[in-house]
């Protein structure tokens, strides 16, 4: 009886060992990759401990067209990336590292930014609609009230949503207000590759006041920029395709929802014509609605914007933009650009570069644009997540 105790005691000891032991899961970015991609040195770059102060900021290494002007709008803004304005021309800013969220004041070219919420989940996503500023982080959606007035004392935020999937992996969202007044935003797949939940690869909307969830796109897996025809008001939205795959494939992807709820493919087709390994059996990729145009192997296409101003020459009206991050999933790296798209009826899409230099020579790279958003005047600011600054691109006759 004794022994009998004593082994039982032994056992129940040794149960905390064992688990302390048990090796610890891989980073989820790592998920998916096949037994010979264990030892690849490839890994997502890790972004900087502080934004880049002005004067290390190589604005006049980024090339633009003939006639455009780039000029270092704003600095010191830890993890810029989206971007809306207010109705009293004040620039807000969202992070999703830095868990902040920042207001711009533009006085008389003087430009000043104060930090108006610390300490979010990746609040990724901002939007703004009648005086209120729209937050998203993982799980919920909050609103500002009366921000603008307030920019010195901010107001306690009311939730819009609270009850949005807490998962990490591709749970940043965007948020924008579409033309029927509705809030638009994304819930991504929480994986690399898996065969996500139904509440999950998703574009949705809701009301704003946080009713009436809706699903607009399904088999998305990472989307975090969409814009609105300017002219057809339909929704138009950059992907991220799978990692893992190969270098060279799949393609990220631009795509337009003709029909509210029609499926794009995730998990089981990518780039609209490879069908996954794992996922693809007894599918066929013409099953889904295929992508309006591949955009490049792992390029991160992030925000999109059609271009309303008049600043412009009058061929860039309706051209949308496109800010490429820039690949990590990829030995060569490519990306780390802005290119724009031609959109004409009877016409293939035409791709092409409007303005690159964040990366030189040996895949070295010093600013990542992540979104784009045009001014009043008609040019166009750029926001950069590594730099932690946003350009501002003009155009003189």
């Amino acid at each position: 009886m004794k022994a009998a105790l004593l082994a039982i005691l032994v056992l129940v000891l040794a149960v905390p060992v064992l688990a302390q032991q048990a090796p610890a899961p891989p980073p989820t970015w790592q998920q998916g990759r096949s037994p010979d991609q264990a030892s690849s040195p490839l890994a997502p770059h890790a972004q900087p401990p502080a934004p880049k102060a002005a004067s290390e900021i190589p604005v006049n290494t980024i090339k633009v067209p003939a006639g455009f002007k780039v000029e270092l709008w704003a600095s010191g803004i830890d993890n810029a990336r989206a971007m809306t304005w207010g109705d009293k021309g004040t620039l807000f800013v969202s992070s999703r590292g830095a868990g902040n969220v920042y207001a711009i004041v533009d006085q008389n070219g003087r430009r000043e930014v104060k930090t108006i919420a610390k300490g979010l989940q990746m609040p990724n996503g901002v939007a703004f609609k009648d005086g209120a500023l729209y937050v998203a982080e993982i799980s919920r959606i909050t609103k500002y009230e009366g921000i603008e007035n307030n920019l010195d004392s901010v107001p306690q935020p009311k939730v819009v949503i609270d009850t949005l999937p807490k998962d990490l992996p591709h749970g940043w969202k965007y948020l924008s207000f579409g033309p029927d007044g509705k809030l638009y935003f994304n819930i991504g797949a929480p994986c690399n590759i898996c065969m996500p939940p139904e509440t999950h690869a998703a574009i949705v909307r809701i009301n704003p006041d946080g009713t009436g969830l809706e699903y607009v796109a399904r088999g998305v897996r990472n989307s975090v920029g969409h814009d609105f025809h300017p002219v057809t008001k339909e929704l138009y939205f950059s992907n991220h395709g799978r990692d893992w795959l190969g270098e060279d494939v799949p393609n990220d992807t631009l795509h337009h929802v003709v029909q509210r709820g029609v499926h794009f493919g995730y998990p089981v087709c990518h780039q609209g014509d490879i069908l996954d390994p794992a996922f693809g059996k007894g599918h066929a990729c013409s099953e889904f609605a295929a992508p309006l145009l591949k955009l490049g192997p792992h390029v991160s296409p992030i925000g999109i914007h059609f271009y309303r101003g008049s600043m412009f020459p009058p061929e860039y009206t309706n051209r949308l933009f496109i800010a490429e991050k820039g690949s990590w999933n990829k030995t060569d790296k490519i990306g780390f650009r802005v290119t724009m798209v031609t959109l004409q009826a009877g016409r293939p899409p035409k791709e092409e570069v409007f303005a690159e230099g964040w990366m030189g020579a040996g895949g070295q790279f010093w600013g990542r644009p992540a979104y784009v958003q045009e001014m009043k005047d008609g040019s166009l600011l750029i926001a950069d997540d590594y730099a932690g600054a946003i350009y501002r691109v003009s155009y003189q006759k």
